[in-house]
């Protein structure tokens, strides 16, 4: 049993002694939650009564290895901008094309982004990157806050030593450098973009909090859906405020569904009138066709030692679908013929995010169901990957008033702001596949280290 595996059982252990077998501490934490707005979609962001521990030898190589792979994603967009080849094989939309070539006002192609990582006992892999200003920045701190000071934790760490991972006022200085670098001359007025759901009356979610920590630090800051934008006289505006920063976590695909290039965001940001984080360049690296650029060891042969190296040991060889050859473990290779016969170890997943195609596991799924899945793929830009074996613990959590103990996946998530890592957060989930679960959310995420 290694030093983690014995803390998470003294945790839980922990929870079956006096008085923490009365669950009013956890009932409190819950309504703390809600006081809070920490929640998403109605539910707790957080349903789990212990958080994630990590080593300090992970977190350390955790950041070394990521840094290095942010530094290479880096790269690849930069070639990617510059070779037309490159591009095309990113599958981008027309429309998304046009805004990536926009020339955002800055330098940087990710101010804020995370990589999707699976830690565990001796390994580690990134299998996804997202260039989305990252979930769980604003909900992990203050999850943290919370937990630190619950009865169980407070007991807990008369024998561990426990760091909190907090990243928002790194969140803010990268934005901030980003308009500065952008131009930005005054102190500027930041509005937060995200849709709006239908019916929604008032503001929830981490951006809700966000807002508040950006108002609080001094900057006039408001949550923002596309439709309440207007652009006239070279200022977008949202009623009588007058953007300067967005802060975006709308998807460029999403906002193509709904709008054209005439919106009027498109037009103030192709004319230079508002600063965007992230910009619309940043969309390059979110398709799943940058882990294929960045395996093609014919693109990244004369990349720095450090990032090849970051590449080889923890990015699992990815492809994008299509009728041609291609090289596996050194190997030629028929890509279509080599996906059918190793289902076991192969899963497909789609160029975007767009919630219309889904991930296929071929270990889940039968030969004709493979096949199936293939021929969508050929159709539909798909990248297939090689297997990764997924992090899993267990977590307690209060379920109808009892306590309950589940078999999670763990997905860790370093977030980096301008190429550096500034702490990570937990998603945990069912990890069945399926697409809804009670139980999916937020832990808060703590560096474990024994007292001396």
């Amino acid at each position: 049993m290694n030093q983690l595996e014995e803390a998470v059982g003294r945790y839980q252990k922990l929870l079956e002694t006096e008085p923490y077998k009365d669950l009013g501490w956890a009932e409190a934490l819950a309504e703390r939650m809600l006081a809070e707005h920490l929640t998403q979609g109605g539910q707790l962001i957080c349903p789990f009564l212990r958080p994630n521990f990590i080593s300090r030898r992970q977190y350390d190589t955790l950041v070394k290895a990521a840094e290095a792979l942010f530094s290479a994603i880096d790269r690849v967009k930069q070639m990617a901008l510059a070779t037309p080849a490159l591009l095309a094989r990113m599958e981008l939309l027309p429309a998304e094309k046009m805004l990536a070539l926009i020339d955002p006002g800055y330098p940087f192609l990710a101010v804020t982004s995370l990589l999707d990582t699976h830690l565990g006992n001796g390994s580690m892999y990134f299998v996804e990157y997202n260039a989305d200003t990252p979930v769980g920045v604003a909900y992990g701190e203050a999850l943290a806050d919370l937990f630190y000071d619950c009865p169980p934790v407070k007991e807990f760490r008369k024998r561990y030593t426990l760091q909190k991972l907090g990243g928002k006022k790194h969140l803010l200085a990268a934005t901030l450098k980003a308009y500065k670098q952008y131009g930005g001359k005054k102190q500027p007025n930041i509005a937060i973009l995200e849709f709006r759901q239908p019916f929604q009356t008032t503001e929830q979610g981490e951006y809700l909090l966000l807002r508040d920590f950006f108002r609080a630090e001094g900057y006039p800051t408001e949550i923002v859906s596309p439709d309440q934008l207007e652009y006239r006289s070279g200022v977008l505006r949202h009623g009588s405020f007058a953007i300067d920063l967005i802060y975006r976590r709308v998807k460029a695909q999403e906002f193509l569904l709904r709008y054209d290039l005439s919106h009027p965001l498109v037009r103030a940001y192709r004319e230079g009138k508002v600063c965007v984080v992230n910009s619309f360049r940043s969309e390059l690296a979110h398709k799943k066709a940058i882990f294929d650029l960045l395996t093609d060891e014919t693109i990244t042969a004369g990349f720095p030692a450090a990032e090849t190296k970051a590449i080889r040991q923890y990015i699992p060889w990815t492809r994008m679908v299509a009728m041609a050859k291609t090289t596996y473990q050194d190997q030629t290779v028929d890509l279509p013929a080599f996906i059918v016969k190793h289902r076991e170890k192969l899963v497909l997943k789609p160029n975007d995010d767009s919630g219309e195609h889904h991930s296929i596991r071929g270990w889940e799924t039968d030969d004709a169901g493979w096949e199936r899945a293939l021929r969508r793929a050929l159709r539909t830009p798909y990248v297939v990957q090689e297997k990764v074996e997924a992090t899993h613990a267990s977590f307690p959590l209060l379920r109808y008033g009892e306590l309950e103990i589940r078999d999670m996946q763990v997905d860790l998530h370093p977030h980096a702001y301008l190429g550096k890592v500034q702490g990570c957060s937990s998603w945990l989930s069912a990890g069945d596949g399926s697409a809804f679960s009670t139980v999916t959310g937020l832990a808060p995420t703590f560096i474990l280290e024994p007292k001396a």
